[in-house]
Order: structure tokens, then C-alpha cells, then sequence
């Protein structure tokens, strides 16, 4: 089995990264072969509509466009599972995850039919960090959220969805302006809850890595 885990966060250490390790070690320990990946450490876009995937005898499910990403989704289409993570900025996930699933979206849509090109099995993990209280990504997030979460059903696998609510920003609030937020509130959820959203986090890349 293989599982690819990407980080969708421009933090290489913070929440997002910290869940998806965990999810990685997860997947190792069910004897999976991982590869982790910092999308932000890749120099790419979303889809430039080159239209080279939709020529006549093109390969399925292959981008042609010559960026740091091409070659990953080579591989993730070649994978057994992806476990992806982001942060919801603004309301909605990050850039480099819009990008990703852009890509992957397109060189899979038939242009005859509209049916997905992809006729393998990936399993998707999703893992959401937040500041966001649950409630509110119960009530609003999570509906505007759908869509996104609906494109990986056309892989074909198990797609799982774990948001992490109410995450600690910052080490120290007192050297920014984020009056918002009270520190000693952020830290006690920090510290009753991250060690069970890492647990969860390890469960479910094994999960999806067996």
C-alpha cells in the first residue's frame, strides 16, 4: 500500500502538519509506504487550461503541464490513499488545496461524457484546522465545505472528513493584535483536545492505509 500525505498549509510545523504526521505515522504502522509532501514547497498553480489532456490520445489522468506538481499527481493517481490537510482561511481551505483539487479534477473529467477518467480506488483523508468553534462549522462551514469534499467520491475510495475546531494560532498573543481570542481559553482547548484530534489523526491514516 502506498499513502501520500500532503500539507495544503503554508506552516510546515503548526496544527495542519502536526495532524497529518500523525495520520502518516498512522498509515506506517499498518505497513504503508508513505511519501509527505509541503504543497507550498512546490512552485505550481491551478489548471492553466492548456487543453493538452484532452487531445486525442492523450494519456488518462496525466497533466502535461511542465510544474512541481504534474509529477505528484502522477504519483497520487498511482497511490492506494492520499491524506490531505488544510487550513480554513477566509471561510474556505487554502489556495494550494483549491490548486490540488483543480488539477486533479481535471485531467480525470472526460470531455465526451463527463465520467471520471480515473478507474482506480484512492482512499482520501481530509483533515480541516480552524480556529472556528465546532458549532459554527457545524452551522456554516461544513455546508459551504461540501462541494470540495464531494469531488474526491469520483476517485472511487472511502473519503473521510476531520475537522479540528478551535486551534491555537500562536505561542504568545500578547506580541500580535488578535483581540479577538482569548489566549487562555485557546490554550486550554489546545491542551485538552490536540492530543485526541493527533490520536484520531494516527487511527485514521491507518484506517485508510490497511
Amino acid at each position: 500500500m502506498k499513502t501520500i500525505i500532503l500539507n495544503a498549509s503554508p506552516r510546515r510545523n503548526s496544527n495542519t502538519a502536526q495532524l497529518l504526521q500523525s495520520a502518516q505515522k498512522g498509515a506506517e504502522s499498518v505497513g504503508a509506504e508513505t511519501e509527505y509532501i509541503n504543497l507550498y514547497d512546490l512552485n505550481f498553480t491551478g489548471c492553466r487550461s492548456c487543453m493538452a489532456c484532452k487531445r486525442k490520445g492523450a494519456d488518462p489522468c496525466k497533466c502535461y503541464w511542465k510544474d512541481d506538481l504534474s509529477p505528484v499527481l502522477e504519483r497520487i493517481f498511482e497511490a492506494d490513499t492520499i491524506l490531505i490537510g488544510s487550513p480554513i482561511y477566509l471561510g474556505d481551505t487554502s489556495s494550494h488545496f483549491h490548486a490540488l483539487l483543480e488539477r486533479m479534477d481535471f485531467v480525470t473529467l472526460s470531455y465526451n461524457d463527463y465520467s471520471c477518467l480515473f478507474k482506480g480506488k484512492l482512499n482520501v483523508g481530509i483533515f480541516l484546522t480552524m480556529n472556528a468553534p465546532k458549532q459554527y462549522y457545524e452551522e456554516v462551514y461544513r455546508f459551504k465545505l461540501q462541494d470540495q469534499i464531494d469531488a474526491f467520491e469520483r476517485f472511487g475510495g472511502s473519503v473521510k472528513v476531520y475537522p479540528c475546531f478551535d486551534t491555537l494560532q500562536v505561542k504568545d498573543y500578547s506580541k500580535y493584535e488578535m483581540g479577538a481570542w482569548n489566549e487562555q481559553n485557546k490554550k486550554e482547548v489546545h491542551e485538552k483536545e490536540f492530543p485526541k484530534n493527533l490520536k484520531d489523526a494516527f487511527n485514521i491514516g491507518a484506517e485508510l492505509s490497511k
